[in-house]
């Protein structure tokens, strides 16, 4: 049975080889610069989080990800300047230091390093979504979806261990009038 991923996957690359490159519309540039700027932060907030953990699953999850923020920045770097698009500016990389050398009233909390991270996470997935379903270039839409299913499989990931250690923030329930009770 051919899974809803791997018939995207299919579709996009038997579209990539027949189209013609026509240049990018703005929105697809927006969406490019958009994104890159988003691995750009996520990059320092992750730097920001590995100077001051000292968890192990917390430091392995952020390596993890500071990985895949490097593999798809650099992805989408090369792509824009193949494609002529300026790189957006953004914060500046943060040098390792001590963790126990944080002053507390400034040190993140490991929940609040994850549930950052969660955000972050979401905030790529959607962006990826929004872009991939905007694109009229195959290509285009092929760069957003690979980095949305790569983003989704880390956050599965990411979820399981914020779940095992309670972190996850919860919105209250909610429950409608008139419910029936089970």
């Amino acid at each position: 049975m051919t899974t809803v991923f791997e018939a995207v996957k299919d579709f996009l690359q038997i579209s990539l080889d027949n189209e013609p490159k026509n240049p990018l519309h703005v929105g697809e540039v927006m969406s490019c610069w958009l994104y890159q700027t988003l691995m750009d932060e996520a990059t320092v907030y992750i730097q920001i989080g590995l100077n001051t953990s000292t968890d192990d699953d917390v430091l392995k999850i952020l390596k993890e990800s500071l990985n895949q923020c490097d593999t798809q920045g650099k992805r989408f770097k090369d792509f824009m300047k193949k494609e002529g698009v300026s790189l957006p500016p953004t914060s500046e990389q943060r040098p390792n230091s001590e963790p126990n050398g944080v002053p507390l009233g400034v040190k993140l909390t490991d929940d609040e390093i994850m549930n950052g991270l969660s955000m972050k996470t979401v905030a790529a997935v959607t962006t990826c979504a929004s872009a991939a379903s905007q694109s009229v270039r195959n290509d285009v839409a092929a760069l957003f979806t690979q980095c949305m299913l790569e983003k989704m499989k880390f956050g599965s990931s990411l979820k399981d261990l914020m779940r095992k250690r309670g972190w996850i923030k919860v919105p209250p329930y909610y429950y409608p009038p008139g419910l029936p009770k089970q």
